[in-house]
């Protein structure tokens, strides 16, 4: 018998109108632990000292590692369609903890 929860192999989401909303966020801080990634999503305001935590976010490892392959997948598609996503006074950085790699031996 089928699970009503499943259509087809495809996951649906409930979403509520409160939730459909969103929280606006221009500031995140990620912090880690052994066992956990967490994420803080906060709105800064120009002139104030002090941003508020809007939405806070619990991930494992293996999810948060996920959620930066979907994050990637998506950054992609949208440069290829409406072009690169431009940084200003901001230098490359990249996944890995020590940049990128010179070829010096």
């Amino acid at each position: 018998m089928a699970d009503n929860n499943q259509n087809n192999g495809q996951l649906q989401l409930e979403l509520s109108p409160d939730v459909a909303q969103g929280e606006y966020s221009n500031l995140a801080m990620i912090i880690h632990s052994h066992s956990e990634f967490i994420l803080d999503f906060a709105a800064m305001l120009p002139g104030l000292q002090k941003a508020k935590v809007k939405s806070r976010v619990i991930l494992a490892p293996e999810h948060a590692k996920r959620l930066l392959a979907a994050l990637q997948e998506n950054i992609m598609r949208y440069e290829q369609e409406f072009g690169r996503i431009e940084i200003p006074n901001q230098p490359l950085r990249t996944a890995t903890p020590f940049g990128t790699p010179k070829g010096d031996a």
